[in-house]
Protein backbone atom coordinates (compact mmCIF):
# COMPACT_ATOMS: atom_id res chain seq x y z
CA UNK A 1 0.00 0.00 0.00
CA UNK A 2 3.13 2.69 0.85
CA UNK A 3 4.34 1.70 -2.51
CA UNK A 4 1.26 2.54 -4.43
CA UNK A 5 0.44 5.97 -2.55
CA UNK A 6 4.14 6.72 -3.71
CA UNK A 7 3.99 5.49 -6.80
CA UNK A 8 0.11 8.05 -7.48
CA UNK A 9 2.55 11.00 -5.31
CA UNK A 10 5.41 11.06 -7.73
CA UNK A 11 3.32 10.62 -11.04
CA UNK A 12 1.30 13.71 -10.26
CA UNK A 13 4.12 16.07 -9.19
CA UNK A 14 3.70 19.01 -10.47
CA UNK A 15 6.44 22.64 -10.39
CA UNK A 16 5.71 26.04 -12.00
CA UNK A 17 7.10 29.15 -11.70
CA UNK A 18 4.97 31.93 -9.37
CA UNK A 19 7.26 34.26 -9.50
CA UNK A 20 9.76 35.78 -12.26
CA UNK A 21 11.23 39.44 -12.41
CA UNK A 22 14.77 41.49 -13.33
CA UNK A 23 15.32 43.93 -11.05
CA UNK A 24 18.32 45.27 -12.90
CA UNK A 25 20.41 43.31 -15.54
CA UNK A 26 22.55 42.12 -12.53
CA UNK A 27 19.56 40.34 -10.59
CA UNK A 28 17.02 38.03 -11.73
CA UNK A 29 14.78 36.79 -9.12
CA UNK A 30 12.09 34.10 -10.11
CA UNK A 31 9.85 31.50 -7.05
CA UNK A 32 9.26 28.08 -7.94
CA UNK A 33 7.01 25.23 -6.12
CA UNK A 34 7.04 21.80 -6.35
CA UNK A 35 3.93 19.50 -5.06
CA UNK A 36 2.79 17.86 -3.95
CA UNK A 37 5.30 16.42 -1.36
CA UNK A 38 4.77 13.52 1.26
CA UNK A 39 5.96 14.05 4.44
CA UNK A 40 9.70 15.54 4.94
CA UNK A 41 9.61 15.17 1.33
CA UNK A 42 9.82 19.26 0.46
CA UNK A 43 12.75 19.02 3.20
CA UNK A 44 14.98 16.91 1.55
CA UNK A 45 14.99 18.27 -1.91
CA UNK A 46 15.23 21.43 -0.85
CA UNK A 47 18.45 21.36 1.11
CA UNK A 48 19.80 19.39 -1.98
CA UNK A 49 18.84 21.82 -4.72
CA UNK A 50 20.12 24.68 -2.55
CA UNK A 51 23.36 22.72 -2.14
CA UNK A 52 23.54 22.21 -5.99
CA UNK A 53 22.33 25.70 -7.06
CA UNK A 54 24.82 27.33 -4.93
CA UNK A 55 28.05 24.76 -5.41
CA UNK A 56 27.32 22.88 -8.32
CA UNK A 57 26.38 25.30 -11.33
CA UNK A 58 29.46 26.97 -13.27
CA UNK A 59 29.74 30.19 -14.33
CA UNK A 60 32.20 32.37 -16.37
CA UNK A 61 34.74 35.00 -15.22
CA UNK A 62 37.83 36.98 -15.91
CA UNK A 63 40.23 35.07 -14.61
CA UNK A 64 43.73 37.15 -15.49
CA UNK A 65 44.49 40.31 -16.77
CA UNK A 66 47.91 40.87 -18.97
CA UNK A 67 49.72 44.25 -19.91
CA UNK A 68 53.92 44.88 -19.76
CA UNK A 69 53.17 48.44 -19.39
CA UNK A 70 52.04 47.43 -15.40
CA UNK A 71 54.91 46.77 -12.92
CA UNK A 72 53.03 46.13 -10.68
CA UNK A 73 49.70 45.24 -9.29
CA UNK A 74 49.64 48.67 -6.71
CA UNK A 75 50.97 50.67 -9.17
CA UNK A 76 49.58 53.69 -10.77
CA UNK A 77 49.59 54.62 -14.86
CA UNK A 78 49.31 58.53 -16.38
CA UNK A 79 46.40 59.67 -17.34
CA UNK A 80 43.89 56.95 -15.66
CA UNK A 81 42.44 58.02 -12.67
CA UNK A 82 41.82 54.35 -11.27
CA UNK A 83 44.93 52.67 -9.74
CA UNK A 84 46.05 48.87 -11.14
CA UNK A 85 44.09 47.01 -8.25
CA UNK A 86 40.90 49.63 -8.60
CA UNK A 87 40.73 48.23 -12.53
CA UNK A 88 41.30 44.24 -11.41
CA UNK A 89 38.46 44.56 -9.06
CA UNK A 90 36.18 45.84 -11.44
CA UNK A 91 37.15 43.19 -14.05
CA UNK A 92 36.24 40.88 -11.12
CA UNK A 93 32.82 42.07 -11.43
CA UNK A 94 31.55 41.84 -15.08
CA UNK A 95 29.11 39.20 -15.65
CA UNK A 96 29.80 36.88 -18.73
CA UNK A 97 27.38 34.42 -19.95
CA UNK A 98 28.65 31.86 -22.22
CA UNK A 99 29.06 28.09 -22.81
CA UNK A 100 32.80 27.89 -23.27
CA UNK A 101 35.09 25.40 -21.56
CA UNK A 102 38.12 25.67 -21.38
CA UNK A 103 40.01 29.37 -21.35
CA UNK A 104 39.93 31.78 -24.05
CA UNK A 105 41.48 35.29 -24.83
CA UNK A 106 39.85 38.87 -24.74
CA UNK A 107 41.24 42.50 -25.21
CA UNK A 108 40.23 46.33 -24.20
CA UNK A 109 42.07 48.68 -26.10
CA UNK A 110 40.58 51.98 -26.18
CA UNK A 111 42.39 55.70 -26.54
CA UNK A 112 41.63 58.08 -23.64
CA UNK A 113 39.97 60.57 -22.60
CA UNK A 114 36.30 59.19 -21.89
CA UNK A 115 35.29 55.98 -19.59
CA UNK A 116 36.26 52.46 -20.26
CA UNK A 117 33.02 50.18 -19.53
CA UNK A 118 32.29 45.98 -20.17
CA UNK A 119 30.96 47.35 -23.84
CA UNK A 120 34.64 47.81 -24.86
CA UNK A 121 36.15 44.62 -24.37
CA UNK A 122 36.20 42.26 -27.26
CA UNK A 123 35.25 39.13 -26.75
CA UNK A 124 35.29 35.75 -28.40
CA UNK A 125 32.26 34.33 -30.09
CA UNK A 126 30.43 32.31 -27.67
CA UNK A 127 31.11 35.25 -24.73
CA UNK A 128 28.13 37.77 -24.05
CA UNK A 129 28.45 40.68 -21.79
CA UNK A 130 25.40 40.95 -19.02
CA UNK A 131 25.94 44.43 -19.17
CA UNK A 132 27.82 46.42 -21.02
CA UNK A 133 27.68 49.99 -18.72
CA UNK A 134 29.59 47.90 -15.92
CA UNK A 135 32.56 50.70 -15.54
CA UNK A 136 36.20 49.28 -15.65
CA UNK A 137 38.71 52.71 -15.96
CA UNK A 138 38.41 56.52 -16.11
CA UNK A 139 40.85 57.31 -19.12
CA UNK A 140 41.47 61.60 -17.91
CA UNK A 141 44.26 62.17 -20.72
CA UNK A 142 45.01 61.12 -24.20
CA UNK A 143 46.43 57.34 -22.85
CA UNK A 144 45.85 54.38 -24.64
CA UNK A 145 44.42 51.66 -22.54
CA UNK A 146 45.34 48.15 -23.96
CA UNK A 147 45.07 44.92 -21.94
CA UNK A 148 44.65 41.12 -22.43
CA UNK A 149 42.34 39.21 -20.90
CA UNK A 150 41.94 35.79 -19.45
CA UNK A 151 38.27 34.34 -19.42
CA UNK A 152 37.83 31.11 -17.71
CA UNK A 153 33.91 28.81 -16.88
CA UNK A 154 33.99 27.17 -13.84
CA UNK A 155 32.51 26.68 -10.43
CA UNK A 156 32.62 27.84 -6.97
CA UNK A 157 35.60 30.10 -5.90
CA UNK A 158 39.29 30.74 -7.39
CA UNK A 159 41.42 32.80 -5.17
CA UNK A 160 44.20 34.10 -6.82
CA UNK A 161 47.48 32.41 -5.01
CA UNK A 162 50.24 35.28 -4.17
CA UNK A 163 53.07 33.73 -6.10
CA UNK A 164 50.82 33.49 -9.48
CA UNK A 165 52.00 36.67 -10.53
CA UNK A 166 53.94 36.48 -13.62
CA UNK A 167 55.47 39.77 -15.77
CA UNK A 168 52.58 41.52 -16.54
CA UNK A 169 49.84 39.17 -16.02
CA UNK A 170 47.88 39.13 -12.93
CA UNK A 171 45.38 36.52 -11.64
CA UNK A 172 41.71 38.01 -10.47
CA UNK A 173 39.75 36.45 -7.66
CA UNK A 174 37.18 34.39 -9.85
CA UNK A 175 33.22 33.91 -8.07
CA UNK A 176 31.65 31.72 -10.79
CA UNK A 177 28.78 30.94 -9.55
CA UNK A 178 25.66 32.70 -10.96
CA UNK A 179 23.44 31.99 -8.22
CA UNK A 180 23.35 34.32 -5.60
CA UNK A 181 21.44 32.96 -3.10
CA UNK A 182 19.09 30.19 -3.12
CA UNK A 183 16.26 30.11 -0.16
CA UNK A 184 13.69 27.00 0.22
CA UNK A 185 10.71 26.82 2.43
CA UNK A 186 7.89 24.21 2.84
CA UNK A 187 4.10 24.98 3.04
CA UNK A 188 2.14 21.87 5.20
CA UNK A 189 -1.42 20.91 4.42
CA UNK A 190 -4.17 17.81 5.71
CA UNK A 191 -4.20 15.96 8.44
CA UNK A 192 -2.38 13.17 10.55
CA UNK A 193 -1.12 10.64 8.00
CA UNK A 194 -3.15 12.44 4.98
CA UNK A 195 -0.39 15.32 5.70
CA UNK A 196 1.68 16.84 2.83
CA UNK A 197 3.67 19.22 1.76
CA UNK A 198 4.71 21.88 -1.10
CA UNK A 199 7.99 23.19 -1.60
CA UNK A 200 8.83 26.34 -2.36
CA UNK A 201 12.41 27.62 -4.04
CA UNK A 202 13.17 31.05 -4.18
CA UNK A 203 16.39 31.97 -6.52
CA UNK A 204 18.15 34.84 -7.15
CA UNK A 205 20.86 34.91 -9.75
CA UNK A 206 23.60 37.73 -11.67
CA UNK A 207 22.43 37.43 -14.99
CA UNK A 208 24.57 34.61 -16.50
CA UNK A 209 21.86 32.38 -16.12
CA UNK A 210 18.15 32.91 -15.18
CA UNK A 211 16.31 31.35 -12.37
CA UNK A 212 14.66 28.88 -14.14
CA UNK A 213 17.93 28.06 -15.95
CA UNK A 214 19.57 27.79 -12.82
CA UNK A 215 17.15 25.61 -11.56
CA UNK A 216 17.74 23.04 -14.25
CA UNK A 217 21.15 22.89 -14.11
CA UNK A 218 21.56 22.35 -11.21
CA UNK A 219 18.45 19.37 -11.62
CA UNK A 220 20.81 17.95 -14.25
CA UNK A 221 23.99 18.10 -12.04
CA UNK A 222 21.97 16.23 -8.83
CA UNK A 223 21.02 13.58 -11.34
CA UNK A 224 24.54 13.27 -12.27
CA UNK A 225 25.73 12.64 -9.06
CA UNK A 226 23.34 9.89 -8.33
CA UNK A 227 23.80 8.22 -11.45
CA UNK A 228 26.25 5.80 -10.18
CA UNK A 229 24.40 3.99 -7.61
CA UNK A 230 21.61 3.51 -9.86
CA UNK A 231 24.09 1.21 -12.01
CA UNK A 232 22.58 -2.57 -12.09
CA UNK A 233 24.52 -5.23 -11.83
CA UNK A 234 23.20 -6.58 -15.13
CA UNK A 235 25.62 -4.20 -17.18
CA UNK A 236 28.51 -6.57 -15.52
CA UNK A 237 30.64 -3.91 -13.86
CA UNK A 238 33.59 -5.18 -12.15
CA UNK A 239 34.93 -2.63 -9.62
CA UNK A 240 39.02 -3.23 -8.74
CA UNK A 241 41.48 -0.76 -7.93
CA UNK A 242 38.74 2.30 -7.87
CA UNK A 243 38.03 1.97 -11.54
CA UNK A 244 35.45 0.39 -14.07
CA UNK A 245 37.38 -2.79 -16.02
CA UNK A 246 35.01 -3.79 -19.01
CA UNK A 247 35.95 -5.35 -22.24
CA UNK A 248 34.88 -4.11 -25.59
CA UNK A 249 36.45 -5.58 -28.74
CA UNK A 250 39.90 -4.11 -28.88
CA UNK A 251 39.92 -4.52 -32.79
CA UNK A 252 36.41 -2.97 -33.72
CA UNK A 253 37.63 -0.10 -31.12
CA UNK A 254 40.57 -0.01 -32.47
CA UNK A 255 39.95 -0.14 -35.93
CA UNK A 256 37.24 2.54 -35.86
CA UNK A 257 39.35 5.14 -34.34
CA UNK A 258 42.09 4.51 -36.73
CA UNK A 259 39.55 5.31 -39.40
CA UNK A 260 38.67 8.44 -37.85
CA UNK A 261 42.09 9.24 -37.23
CA UNK A 262 43.27 9.29 -40.91
CA UNK A 263 40.29 11.63 -41.31
CA UNK A 264 41.23 14.42 -38.68
CA UNK A 265 43.67 16.11 -40.88
CA UNK A 266 40.64 17.21 -42.91
CA UNK A 267 38.84 18.57 -40.18
CA UNK A 268 39.70 21.18 -37.63
CA UNK A 269 39.48 18.42 -34.66
CA UNK A 270 40.76 20.96 -32.11
CA UNK A 271 38.22 23.64 -32.89
CA UNK A 272 34.86 21.30 -32.09
CA UNK A 273 34.54 21.09 -28.74
CA UNK A 274 32.74 18.17 -27.01
CA UNK A 275 30.29 20.52 -25.41
CA UNK A 276 29.34 20.76 -29.31
CA UNK A 277 28.45 16.97 -29.53
CA UNK A 278 25.27 15.69 -28.82
CA UNK A 279 26.69 13.77 -25.09
CA UNK A 280 25.21 13.40 -21.94
CA UNK A 281 25.96 16.12 -19.04
CA UNK A 282 27.05 12.97 -17.31
CA UNK A 283 29.29 12.00 -20.09
CA UNK A 284 30.12 15.39 -20.42
CA UNK A 285 31.75 16.11 -17.13
CA UNK A 286 33.63 12.72 -16.92
CA UNK A 287 35.51 13.74 -19.49
CA UNK A 288 35.83 17.46 -18.62
CA UNK A 289 37.15 16.10 -15.20
CA UNK A 290 40.24 13.85 -17.29
CA UNK A 291 41.06 17.08 -19.22
CA UNK A 292 39.34 16.15 -22.41
CA UNK A 293 37.96 18.87 -24.09
CA UNK A 294 37.90 18.56 -27.70
CA UNK A 295 37.19 15.70 -30.25
CA UNK A 296 41.03 16.03 -30.97
CA UNK A 297 41.42 15.27 -27.53
CA UNK A 298 38.99 12.17 -27.81
CA UNK A 299 40.93 10.37 -30.59
CA UNK A 300 44.00 10.73 -28.82
CA UNK A 301 42.41 8.21 -25.98
CA UNK A 302 42.33 4.54 -26.37
CA UNK A 303 39.43 2.51 -24.98
CA UNK A 304 41.64 1.59 -21.85
CA UNK A 305 42.00 5.06 -21.20
CA UNK A 306 38.63 6.16 -21.27
CA UNK A 307 37.35 2.95 -19.58
CA UNK A 308 39.99 4.21 -16.02
CA UNK A 309 37.54 7.53 -15.99
CA UNK A 310 35.68 7.47 -12.70
CA UNK A 311 31.96 6.57 -13.42
CA UNK A 312 32.36 6.02 -17.31
CA UNK A 313 30.66 2.90 -18.66
CA UNK A 314 30.50 0.49 -21.29
CA UNK A 315 27.74 2.43 -23.41
CA UNK A 316 29.70 5.69 -22.71
CA UNK A 317 32.36 3.84 -24.98
CA UNK A 318 29.60 3.07 -27.37
CA UNK A 319 28.38 6.43 -27.25
CA UNK A 320 31.26 8.33 -28.17
CA UNK A 321 32.27 6.14 -31.00
CA UNK A 322 28.99 7.19 -32.46
CA UNK A 323 29.52 10.52 -32.41
CA UNK A 324 33.15 10.54 -33.49
CA UNK A 325 31.83 8.64 -36.49
CA UNK A 326 28.83 11.51 -37.15
CA UNK A 327 31.20 13.90 -37.10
Amino acid sequence: MVREKLKVSTRTLQWKCVESRADSKRLYYGRFILSPLMKGQADTIGIAMRRALLGEIEGTCITRAKSEKIPHEYSTIVGIQESVHEILMNLKEIVLRSNLYGTRDALICVKGPGYVTAQDILLPPSVEIVDNTQHIANLTEPTDFCIGLQIERNRGYNIKIPNNFQDGSYPIDAIFMPVRNANHSIHSYGNGNEKQEILFLEIWTNGGLTPKEALHEASRNLIDLFIPFLQSAEENLHFENNQYKVSLPYLTFHDRVAKLKKKKKEIAWKSIFIDQSELSPRIYNCLKKSNIHTLFDLLNNSQEDLMKIEHFRIEDVKRILGILEKK
